[in-house]
């Protein structure tokens, strides 16, 4: 049971996050996503922006969050718990939280991350608290994926059969 409690210790509600990250090493790097169905691209994004700083916080979209996003209308396919265990799993994930909203400016302006990190479908000056995080002089990246995996592509294969 060992390792179910550091998975466990790595969620953190949105109300408690910036107590939580006090004790994280700096720079920390900031992402987040739906990461309903995890897959290889996921994963490499998560530890190209984990080898961008010292700590890495993943913050989900709530299930509400998700349904306004547009997706399907199944979405998200797994739950916020779920969700939220698997990728507190992950070696490059040193905590992992949600955010009600449709974006997570609110968090992002809270925990004032160094870097703030998307996946290469972002430019960095579309990327949620780019103006902010320059201000207090953070950084903004958009990671290239090395994957070309969609959830979305996955589900439609799925569905056709």
């Amino acid at each position: 049971m060992p390792h179910l409690q550091v998975i466990e210790s790595k969620i953190a509600n949105p109300d408690e996050v910036a107590d939580r990250i006090t004790s994280l090493n700096r720079p920390l790097v900031f992402t987040n996503g739906v990461f309903d169905l995890l897959h290889r691209g996921h994963v490499t994004c998560l530890a190209r922006a984990r080898e961008l700083g010292a700590s890495l916080i993943v913050a989900l979209n709530s299930d509400d969050s998700v349904r306004r996003l547009g997706k399907d209308i199944d979405r998200p396919i797994n739950q916020l718990a779920d969700r939220l265990a698997v990728i507190a799993a992950l070696q490059s994930v040193d905590l992992v939280t949600y955010f009600e909203e449709d974006t997570p400016l609110e968090l992002i302006l809270q925990l004032k991350p160094d870097l703030i990190v998307k996946g290469g479908d972002w430019e960095p000056s579309q990327i949620v608290g780019n103006k902010e995080a320059l201000g207090w002089g953070g950084k903004v990246v958009s990671i290239p994926f090395e994957h070309q995996i969609s959830t979305t592509e996955t589900l439609k294969k799925i569905r056709a059969h």
